[in-house]
């Protein structure tokens, strides 16, 4: 029943992606189609072949933004559904003023008695021209094309093809030609940064392989940009472009899709509104009938349209769908293997404070899945090196089933281990609309947050147990609760001062180390400036004893460097499983993840910082 109910939703996201192809390429080629119209030089050849130069041209502008243009659409939108009314309104008084009599049940009634299963099955074109603002078919707007040509095509039905642009008048011709183009290409941006959208949630959810999101400060909020979907976008729409060639076949495609996705959609609606809502199953039921039965109808219609261009939807969104659960599937495994093999409390606390090897200063920063227990990579870790860090911390990033979580309740913090031991955990959440900012600040946070967590749990709060991995805490750092260390930014050539005056601990870095870091540094001025913070103890007169000296080794940790730790897993099926699960492990998964990005960039982690611990995964 699980596995049903993800199919369905992930083939809904899939179904959404395939939008972004084909939206694209219908809108941008219906509207440059009209040169044909116009001029009998434009053949369909070159027709198709300025189509894709806008296509590239619109995915290469991707990466700066809408920022600075994005005032232009409303304006852009509005022109145009005024362009089409106007059309309208001319071709209903010049061609057919008894047009208006279709809005009539009467002549409903009488189309389907004279036209039978025909006319049923043409609920597929007509689809077309009732959808919304996804930019159905020529271009945006509630109605398009085919909706307000109708009285032209009553006295002109030989210019079935073109009847959109024949039906303008020649006098105004260019004008609606230019807006017709922005239209389209306002509405494949719509449709693109959907995708974007949709593919970062999937992502957050794990349900998608990893991808690099960005997102600059001076954009638009919740506006994401990915490279990847961006250039497998473009190059989907030009194959279907030059493939199909003509309208009506993609516009076949797009037919079947939209109306597929919102079927899927109408059903998993009835769902939520007994699971999340709880409401009635009566209420979910009526639902269901209601819409379900009308979009079913539709849906039947779009199929018979399968065999002329509907299964490029098909084929797009099962492509999809199959790399999705692939990626689910891999993923999941290698989770359910990490929590059989995590390592025991028991087995840490007979290593002693030292775990068994050299403490050197310095902040170990181990991602991991697990929001209990110790993952098995860390067994690797100390086994394969002679020393760990001062401090270490499992950072486990988790997106929670909520769209947004506010940043003073993204930190939850607690200890494994007796005090000595200096091993915290963090679990930093996020929703899964929430976007991950190239944040240079994480460490700084994170060394706020531990410090809060160490003044808190020597004052006894009784939200925190720190002798034993269990219970966490949420912590603050804002004013309500009080800040337990001082940040403040410093000059390029100012160290960092940990104490709680202007004293600062020793380096512990040797002189070759330093060296090659202010090299570095020197080559990405954005590093230097992350880096260049200090911290400081506002007042340690009424400070617990044992928490000042844990909070000035953490400053001095800080101080010395922060490496992120990561594994570099391998993973193979076991030799008993089914040749199934054999084929989707060691080939599926393991070509994506070779493929996708890797940890450390969808993370942001600075390489010159990065331990990567190899482990074998059989799953």
């Amino acid at each position: 029943m699980k596995t049903g109910l993800l199919l369905a939703v992930l083939f809904g996201a899939s179904l959404l992606i395939c939008d972004g192809v084909l939206t694209s390429a219908i809108s941008v080629m219906s509207s440059v189609k009209g040169l044909q119209v116009h001029s009998e030089i434009f053949h369909n050849h070159m027709v198709v072949f300025i189509a894709c130069a806008v296509l590239v041209g619109l995915f290469a502008m991707q990466h700066r933004g809408t920022h600075k243009v994005a005032f232009l659409f409303a304006p852009i939108v509005l022109l145009w559904l005024l362009s089409i009314a106007a059309v309208g309104i001319y071709n209903t008084i010049h061609w057919n003023p008894k047009i208006y009599r279709a809005l009539s049940p009467y002549y409903i009634c009488q189309f389907f008695r004279e036209t039978g299963k025909d006319g049923l099955l043409s609920l597929g074109g007509i689809l077309l021209c009732i959808t919304g603002t996804g930019a159905m078919f020529t271009n945006l707007g509630h109605f398009t094309a085919a909706s307000i040509r109708a009285a032209f095509l009553t006295k002109n039905f030989d210019a079935m093809s073109s009847s959109f642009y024949a039906s303008i008048p020649d006098s105004i011709f260019w004008p609606v030609f230019i807006v017709a183009n922005l239209a389209a290409v306002v509405a494949s941006q719509a449709v693109i940064s959907a995708t974007f959208s949709i593919v970062k949630q999937c992502h957050a959810l794990g349900c998608f392989p990893r991808v690099k999101v960005v997102h600059k400060a001076r954009w638009i909020d919740g506006q994401i940009y990915i490279p990847e979907m961006n250039w497998i976008l473009m190059i989907l729409s030009i194959i279907v472009m030059v493939g199909l060639q003509k309208t009506t076949l993609i516009g076949n495609a797009y037919g079947f899709a939209c109306m597929a996705e919102a079927f899927i959609s109408t059903c998993l609606m009835s769902l939520i509104i007994i699971f999340v809502w709880h409401k009635s199953s009566i209420l979910s039921l009526l639902f269901l009938v209601l819409f379900g039965s009308i979009e079913a109808i539709y849906l039947l219609s779009s199929c018979t349209k399968i065999p002329r261009g509907g299964w490029v939807s098909l084929v797009l969104s099962s492509g999809f769908l199959m790399i999705m659960y692939v990626w689910h599937y891999g993923t999941r495994r290698k989770y359910l293997y990490d929590i059989q093999n995590k390592l025991s409390m028991k087995w840490i606390l007979t290593l002693g404070p030292t775990l068994g090897i050299v403490r050197v200063p310095g902040i170990g920063l181990i991602y991991s899945e697990l929001v209990t227990g110790i993952p098995a990579m860390f067994s690797h870790f100390l086994a394969n090196l002679p020393a760990t860090h001062q401090v270490i911390i499992f950072v486990s990033i988790k997106c929670v089933l909520v769209p947004y979580v506010p940043h003073k309740e993204r930190y939850l913090i607690g200890r494994i281990g007796p005090k000595s031991y200096r091993l915290f955990r963090c679990i930093v959440r996020y929703g899964y609309q929430d976007v991950h900012k190239d944040d240079e600040d994480f460490e700084n946070h994170l060394v706020m947050c531990i410090a809060e967590f160490i003044k808190l749990e020597a004052e006894g709060s009784a939200t925190i147990d720190g002798s034993m991995d269990g219970r966490m805490a949420v912590v603050r750092t804002s004013e309500k609760f009080g800040t337990r260390l001082v940040m403040s930014e410093s000059a390029a050539n100012e160290e960092i001062s940990c104490s709680s005056t202007s004293s600062a601990a020793p380096n512990s870095k040797s002189s070759t180390l330093q060296n090659l870091q202010s090299m570095y540094e020197q080559e990405l001025p954005s590093l230097t400036q992350r880096r260049r913070m200090r911290f400081k103890l506002p007042d340690a007169d009424h400070m617990h004893l044992h928490a000042q000296e844990e909070l000035y080794e953490l400053l001095e940790a800080k101080r010395a460097g922060v490496a992120y730790i990561i594994g570099h897993s391998h993973i193979k099926a076991r030799r008993n499983s089914s040749l199934l699960k054999q084929f989707v492990i060691d080939m599926g998964y393991s070509f994506l993840r070779k493929n996708c990005r890797s940890p450390a960039v969808t993370l942001t982690i600075p390489r010159i910082n990065l331990i990567g611990v190899g482990m074998n995964y059989h799953v």
